[in-house]
C-alpha cells in the first residue's frame, strides 16, 4: 500500500471519528421537566449540567400558508393586521391609533470585516449558520414603518416607511412617544425626532440623547417612557453568556438605563439582567416590570427565563448569581462583596430558553374577555437550544388583586411550532391595538397578527392599588412579620366589615 493511501485512510478515518464526535456532542442535553414545572412563582430549578457544547435544535421557519394563523385561546379570533414585513420586531401603538413597527435585524460584526483570528472565525461561522437556520440572518432593513388601519375593520390599510437609515436608524428596535417626540433606540445610541401624530414624516433631523454599549450578542433596546413622561427606560443586553470575554466589555450592560427627559442625565436603574427585553409599568403599582432572558448551556431544564418587577437600584445576580442565591460556578471573574444579599429572586419563571420578548400589562378597553382581564401579556419567541423546543408561542400571566403574578402561564395564540419541529412563525412582541385587540409581531413570517374575543365587553381595565404608608420604624424589625402583621390587620378589618 503506497504512503499516499495510507495517508489518505488516515485522514477519513481521522474525520470519521472528529465527525461522529461531534454529532454525539451535539444530541444536547434532553430535558427531565416539562415546562409547567419550570414556570411560575416557585419554578422547580434542577441541578445544574453544564454543557461543553451546547444542545442545538433549531426550529427552521417554512411560513404561513395562505389563510392560515395562529391558535387562539377559546373565543379568540385572529387575523392579518399587516404582512410583507422584513423582520418585524417592536411593536407601539400611537394616541391616534396608528401603530409603529420596526424592521431590523443584528448589525454587522466589527469582525465581519476586520482580521481576525482562527477561534473567532469558526464562531462568526457557526454563529452566522444558527442564524439563517432560524430566519434572522441578513442585513438590517433599518426601517420604522407606520401601519394605519384607516377604516377601523382589523387591517392595516396603509403601510409607509417613516423612518430608514438614511435618519440614522442602525438596527433600531425600541419605540415610544411621548409630547410630540418620537424616541428611537438604535443598538448604540437613543435618537429623538419630532413628530406629530398623524403625520407621514418626522420633522428634522435625529436628536441623539446618549450613547448605548453597540453590538453585542443581545443587540435589541427597548425603551419604555413612565406615565409622568419625564423619564424613559432603555433595556440593554449583555454581550456574552456568562461574562466569559471579561466583564470589561460589559460595561453599561445586563442592566436597565433611566434616561431624565427634562436635564439629560442618565443614570443605571436595575442591574445584573443578562437580556431585558420587554418593559412596561404595572397598573396596580405603576412600578417597571421587565421580561428577562437567563443564561445557556446548563442543560434544558436551565435557567428560566423571568417576568420581574425592577425596583431602582434592584439587582438579579448576572452572571454570577441566578435566583438569587444560585451560583453559576462556571464564572471565572470574581463576584462582588455582598452580592448574594443584594440579589433579588425573580417574581414569575417564563420557562427556561423561551426567550420571552414583548410584555404588556391588561388595560382598560381591552377585548380579550373576563379569562384575561387582569395580568400581563407576554411573546415567548422560542428556543434553539432546548430538547423538546420551548416557547413559540404568546402566554398570560394572571395577577391577584395586589399586583402580583400567580399560577401557570397560560396560552392565548399557539399553532408557530409545527410537530416536525420546523416553525411558521416566532411570536416577538404585543401591543394593544387601539380597538382593544393584541397586535403580535412575527418576525420570521413578517406578519403582525391581531387577536380578539369579538363578542366580549371592553375591558375596564386595573385599578390602581392604594394605601396609608407604613409608619416610621423607631426599632429595627423583620420586615417581613411587620408586612404579615399589616396584613391580619387589614384581613381583620375587612372580616370585621362582614
Amino acid at each position: 500500500m503506497g504512503i499516499f493511501r495510507k495517508v489518505a485512510i488516515g485522514a477519513v478515518v481521522f474525520f470519521v471519528i472528529v465527525g461522529a464526535g461531534l454529532f454525539y456532542l451535539a444530541q444536547g442535553q434532553t430535558a427531565e421537566l416539562n415546562i409547567d414545572e419550570v414556570t411560575g412563582t416557585d419554578p422547580i430549578l434542577a441541578e445544574p449540567s453544564a454543557e461543553n457544547f451546547p444542545t442545538v435544535k433549531i426550529a427552521q421557519p417554512v411560513g404561513w400558508e395562505e389563510g392560515d394563523a395562529p391558535v387562539g385561546a377559546a373565543g379568540f379570533v385572529t387575523n392579518r393586521f399587516a404582512e410583507g414585513l422584513d423582520h418585524p420586531r417592536v411593536l407601539y401603538a400611537l394616541p391616534n391609533g396608528d401603530v409603529l413597527v420596526t424592521l431590523t435585524r443584528a448589525p454587522a460584526r466589527p469582525s465581519d470585516s476586520d482580521d481576525q483570528g482562527i477561534f473567532d472565525s469558526v464562531y462568526n461561522w457557526v454563529a452566522d449558520l444558527l442564524f439563517a437556520q432560524a430566519g434572522a440572518a441578513g442585513a438590517s432593513a433599518n426601517e420604522l414603518v407606520l401601519l394605519r388601519d384607516a377604516d377601523a375593520d382589523g387591517v392595516a390599510e396603509v403601510k409607509e416607511v417613516l423612518l430608514n437609515a438614511d435618519d440614522g436608524l442602525d438596527s433600531p428596535s425600541g419605540i415610544s412617544w411621548n409630547d410630540g417626540i418620537l424616541y428611537v433606540a438604535n443598538h448604540n445610541a437613543l435618537l429623538a425626532f419630532d413628530y406629530e401624530l398623524g403625520a407621514d414624516a418626522a420633522s428634522g433631523e435625529a436628536r441623539k440623547l446618549m450613547d448605548l454599549p453597540g453590538g453585542g450578542g443581545h443587540w435589541m433596546r427597548n425603551i419604555e417612557v413612565n406615565p409622568d413622561g419625564d423619564r424613559i427606560y432603555i433595556a440593554v443586553g449583555s454581550v456574552s453568556n456568562i461574562g466569559e470575554q471579561g466583564m470589561a466589555v460589559e460595561e453599561g450592560r445586563a442592566m436597565i438605563w433611566e434616561y431624565n427627559l427634562e436635564d439629560g442625565s442618565a443614570r443605571p436603574f436595575a442591574a445584573g439582567l443578562r437580556n431585558p427585553n420587554g418593559l412596561d409599568f404595572s397598573p396596580w403599582s405603576g412600578e417597571l416590570w421587565t421580561t428577562v432572558n437567563e443564561r445557556d448551556m446548563l442543560g434544558s431544564d436551565l435557567v428560566p427565563d423571568y417576568l420581574t418587577n425592577v425596583p431602582v437600584g434592584s439587582q438579579y445576580g448576572w452572571p454570577w448569581l441566578y435566583y438569587k442565591n444560585n451560583v453559576d460556578r462556571r464564572v471565572k471573574t470574581r463576584m462582588p462583596n455582598f452580592h448574594v444579599e443584594y440579589t433579588r429572586y425573580p417574581e414569575f419563571a417564563m420557562g427556561p430558553h423561551v426567550a420571552a420578548l414583548g410584555l404588556v400589562f391588561t388595560v382598560e378597553g381591552h377585548r380579550m374577555g373576563d379569562e384575561f382581564a387582569s395580568g400581563a401579556f407576554v411573546a415567548r419567541h422560542g428556543s434553539w437550544n432546548r430538547k423538546p423546543p420551548s416557547g413559540y408561542d404568546v402566554v398570560y400571566v394572571a395577577f391577584d388583586e395586589r399586583g402580583n403574578p400567580q399560577g401557570k402561564a397560560v396560552p392565548v395564540l399557539t399553532g408557530f411550532l409545527n410537530e416536525d419541529g420546523s416553525t411558521k412563525g416566532r411570536p416577538t412582541w404585543v401591543e394593544w391595538a387601539n380597538d382593544g385587540s393584541l397586535l403580535v409581531s412575527d418576525d420570521t413570517a413578517g406578519i403582525i397578527w391581531r387577536t380578539l374575543v369579538p363578542d366580549s365587553e371592553t375591558g375596564a381595565g386595573i385599578a390602581r392599588v392604594t394605601g396609608e404608608p407604613l409608619s416610621p420604624q423607631r426599632e429595627l424589625v423583620d420586615p417581613r412579620a411587620q408586612f404579615e402583621e399589616e396584613f391580619l390587620r387589614e384581613q381583620a378589618a375587612e372580616e370585621a366589615g362582614n
